[in-house]
C-alpha cells in the first residue's frame, strides 16, 4: 500500500508541474497576442483622415489575402502618402514591433522582403492598429518608392504591402 501511495504522489507532483508549464507557455503566448493590443496609441480620427486624403499625393491598398499574409498577420485599407507624413485609413492585425517601410518595388512575402530590405527605408515603427499616422524623415522623396509593407521585426513576419 505504501508503494502505490509514493507512486500516486510521484505523478500528482509530476502532472502539476506539467501543468504549471503549460499555463506559463499559454499565458507567456496570451501576453505576447494582446501586451501590443492594450498598450496601442489611438489613430487618426475620421475628421482628420478626411482632412489629409485632400493633401496626399500617392495611395495604395492593403488587402488581406496576401500570399505572404495569414490569419493572424494582415493588413486591410487604404494607405497614404504625401511630402511629409504617411498615414493608413484602414487596420492591421495588432502584433509587437510593427515597422513601416517604403520598399523600391512592390512585394507580397517575407522571402521577398528579405531580399530587398537593404534597399528599403525604414519609416517608423507602428503604435496604432488602426488609422495610424507617421511623419516622414527629412529629405525623403516617395517617388523614388513604388511600394509600403509593414513588417514584424521581432518575428521576421511579414504583414502587408501596397502598391503606392
Amino acid at each position: 500500500m505504501a508503494s502505490v501511495m509514493a507512486f500516486l504522489r510521484r505523478h500528482i507532483v509530476m502532472f502539476g508541474v506539467v501543468k504549471f508549464c503549460a499555463g506559463l507557455v499559454v499565458g507567456f503566448g496570451l501576453g505576447v497576442y494582446f501586451l501590443p493590443i492594450l498598450i496601442a496609441e489611438k489613430g487618426l480620427d475620421s475628421a482628420s483622415i478626411a482632412a489629409l486624403s485632400d493633401s496626399a499625393l500617392r495611395r495604395g491598398t492593403f488587402v488581406r489575402d496576401l500570399p505572404g499574409s495569414d490569419g493572424l498577420h494582415w493588413g486591410d485599407g487604404v494607405i497614404m502618402v504625401n511630402a511629409d507624413r504617411i498615414w493608413l485609413d484602414g487596420k492591421v492585425a495588432p502584433g509587437p514591433d510593427y515597422r513601416l517601410y517604403l520598399t523600391p518595388k512592390y512585394v507580397e512575402t517575407g522571402p521577398g522582403f528579405q531580399m530587398i530590405k537593404a534597399q528599403s527605408l525604414q519609416i517608423g515603427p507602428i503604435k496604432a492598429f488602426e488609422n495610424f499616422s507617421l511623419d516622414l524623415p527629412d529629405g525623403v522623396d516617395v517617388t523614388n518608392y513604388r511600394a509600403v509593407l509593414i513588417w514584424c521585426e521581432a518575428f521576421g513576419q511579414f504583414i502587408t504591402a501596397a502598391e503606392l
